[in-house]
């Protein structure tokens, strides 16, 4: 049985303040590096074979806790990048629903949105199930942690589980360093539990 462990990275300067970050390269904040180092001892304990993460640097900082921790390396996969949204990286949610009100209570409702520069639902559950799935196959049978993005691992969750969008949009954000288990059996994918953490 494959055991994947889809970590969100730990807190940045634009979580606290709430704007989007998307694929802007934000990096950890001190909450962030603490969050990561604490992260970091549960997993070790959880005896993972593999690590990989997101090129973006709030993954691979945090990946990089889980690595002194555990003695595994990191291997990196800008296919676990967070959703890209374009125009609205930097936006707050207030900015957001002044500047683009229809669009932006669609995407609070989990309903597609349709604006340049932002990436389709579709391709983010593409290659984010295909990243993870080449994550898993690092280590048959084995433990794998994903270091990743909050709304980048939903889709890939759903992705696996074969959930349709409106059964994914209601599954709950992962806090700061906080992880969902998916198992591989002869039944395929299956949630274990989710939002993991301290």
């Amino acid at each position: 049985m494959t055991r994947l462990l889809i970590c969100r990275h730990g807190q940045t300067g634009w979580n606290a303040s709430g704007r989007i970050q998307g694929q802007t390269d934000i990096e950890l904040s001190e909450i962030g590096h603490a969050q990561a180092e604490k992260a970091a001892d549960l997993l070790a304990a959880r005896h993972p074979d593999v690590l990989v993460a997101s090129d973006l640097q709030r993954a691979t900082q945090t990946a990089a806790a889980i690595a002194t921790a555990t003695g595994l390396t990191v291997a990196t996969d800008r296919r676990l990048r967070e959703r890209g949204y374009g125009p609205w990286e930097g936006l707050t949610d207030d900015e957001l629903a002044l500047r683009y009100p229809t669009e932006f209570a669609c995407w609070r409702a989990g309903e597609p949105i349709r604006i340049d520069g932002v990436e389709e639902l579709a391709e983010v559950s593409e290659r984010m199930s295909t990243a993870l799935l080449d994550a898993a196959a690092r280590a048959p049978g084995g433990t794998v942690v994903v270091v990743t993005h909050g709304g980048a691992a939903r889709r890939g969750v759903g992705a696996l589980l074969g959930w349709p969008d409106h059964i994914v949009s209601t599954l709950g954000s992962l806090a700061n360093c906080h992880w969902t288990e998916l198992r591989r059996g002869r039944a395929g994918w299956r949630l274990i539990a989710h939002n993991l953490g301290a």
